[in-house]
């Protein structure tokens, strides 16, 4: 029975574990189980799964899968945590209690049974010299080896702004359980967790792999459906999430439109966006703010749509693609017939040059379809340069003619932000209403609440620079012309 897979077992031993709940089957279970077997395969060596909780996310890692294991190599030796050690000890519990239940016995007795002289709660062997030790963040784990180590949920919610604890998570796994390896080449890991800071071991390790660390395949399974959620993982191309609308939600059958509402009117809005979207931001934002647009500044897209008089793109090059560098990112910004600006789409990627002319090009010719673009705005330094000088050689004459170098002479980008975000303040941009199909704006506004700590950036800096050309616009201050002709930035 087991050689059918993870979720075959899972389906089986459900009632065992949980005897007065039904089992409800959905595709995240499966694709869940997909990825597991391919860590206990092998070809998976480290796995990262963001996903909501009470969503199967212990039970079906914590509680089946080290079981489910030893049906086929009951020599592995497991490594469980979490954040305390009474829910390590409890999912332990689960899975000693399934293994030694008749049910169990009557079909995979032959495969291994537990050792009576190391059968404790936290702790217990087989006879085939596997073994499983549940561990805490706050418990060592010192002289003890593993093949798998699991690590679900290391961090309390109640620590997500608390920055000595999400250190100390970080670093105790950096130093002392990733040391745990059996044997480095084959040991795997496995990571399940709901966001809840920009630098919580997630965001930690995906950083770290940004910067050349080692690679994790990372499966992010949002509540609600948005276009940019992390899908599919590298080594599995053919998957294909089925929702395909913004908002649809990941576990209807469980979880629908009422648990989801009175989840995020318990949690607020920055909670569910962590736990549920699985896009952490900081409390209210820093330089802007959440509150801007909470409830006000919104605006449906159909409504806006006949108001738009002009259009500008706003571009923040990069040249490289590498796995460390920056992206590209555009910014495309309407301005209205009131005089506001409408942020209508936000795109970014990793493109080299010249695929990022190609790119630039295509998106002009994209957002020109009602001829209403009248900029393309690109900052006249380091790669911006580059994009402006070719651009202006190889384009369509009428896209030479719309772009526009932009100098924001010495000031950073964080300065910028703080400057542009006076514009935001007062009402002047307005963002489309989350419900809208912009399956683009979460990703951004998690980017743009935690500027300038969050881990990625670019979009925020095109954003910044597409609203302080839009001041200098306004104002009259701007003089550019055919070519991008600069105007004076000594106002900013």
């Amino acid at each position: 029975m087991a050689s059918r897979g993870l979720g075959w077992f899972t389906r089986l031993a459900w009632r065992v574990v949980e005897p007065g709940t039904p089992y409800r089957d959905n595709w995240h279970i499966g694709l869940m189980c997909e990825y597991l077997e391919a860590v206990l395969n092998l070809e998976i060596n480290n796995l990262i799964i963001n996903i909501p909780p009470r969503h199967m996310k212990s039970l079906l890692v914590s509680v089946f899968l080290p079981v489910y294991s030893w049906l086929r190599a009951p020599e592995t030796r497991w490594l469980t945590g979490s954040y305390a050690l009474p829910l390590a000890t409890r999912d332990a519990l689960k899975s000693r209690r399934l293994i030694q239940s008749p049910w169990f016995k009557e079909r995979f007795g032959d495969r291994f049974n537990l050792c009576g002289d190391q059968n404790r709660k936290a702790r217990y062997e087989n006879d085939h010299g596997g073994s499983r030790l549940a561990f805490s963040f706050n418990s060592a784990v010192t002289g003890e080896g593993g093949d798998v180590l699991v690590v679900d949920d290391p961090l309390r919610a109640q620590d997500a702004d608390n920055p000595a604890a999400i250190e100390k998570v970080n670093e105790i796994f950096d130093q002392a359980i990733t040391t745990r390896a059996n044997d480095p080449r084959r040991v795997r890991r496995i990571i399940i967790m709901q966001r809840l800071h920009e630098n919580d071991l997630t965001g930690h390790l995906l950083a770290k792999m940004e910067q050349g660390g080692e690679r994790y395949e990372h499966l992010c399974l949002p509540a609600e459906y948005r276009a940019r959620a992390y899908f599919p993982p590298a080594n599995r191309p053919g998957w294909r999430d089925p929702r395909s609308k913004p908002g649809e939600l990941l576990w209807e059958g469980r979880f629908g439109e009422r648990e989801n509402a009175a989840a995020r009117a318990n949690l607020g809005e920055r909670g569910y966006s962590g736990q549920y979207a699985q896009l952490p931001m900081p409390a209210g934002g820093t330089i802007y703010l959440a509150e801007w647009w909470r409830g006000r500044n919104r605006v449906e897209l159909n409504w806006a749509r006949s108001r738009v008089s002009v259009r500008y793109l706003s571009w923040d090059t990069a040249l490289k693609d590498g796995q460390e560098n920056d992206h590209s990112s555009m910014v495309v910004v309407e301005l209205l017939n009131d005089g506001r600006g409408l942020l209508r789409e936000v795109i970014w990627g990793k493109w080299t040059f010249p695929r990022l002319a190609e790119e630039i090009i295509f998106q002009a010719e994209r957002w020109n379809s009602d001829g209403l673009l009248r900029g393309i705005v690109i900052e006249d330094k380091a790669s911006g340069i580059s994009a402006l000088q070719t651009l202006r050689q190889s384009a369509p004459a009428w896209i030479a003619a719309v772009l526009a170098g932009f100098s924001p002479g010495l000031l950073s980008k964080e300065a910028r932000a703080r400057q542009a975000s006076l514009w935001c303040e007062r009402g002047m941009v307005i963002l489309p209403l989350p419900a809208q199909d912009a399956g683009w704006l979460p990703d951004f506004e998690s980017q743009l609440y935690a500027f300038p700590a969050g881990r990625t950036k670019d979009a925020v800096d095109a954003f910044s620079q597409a609203i302080l050309f839009l001041e200098h616009l306004l104002s009259g201050w701007w003089q550019g012309g055919r070519g991008g002709e600069r105007g004076t930035s000594e106002r900013l």
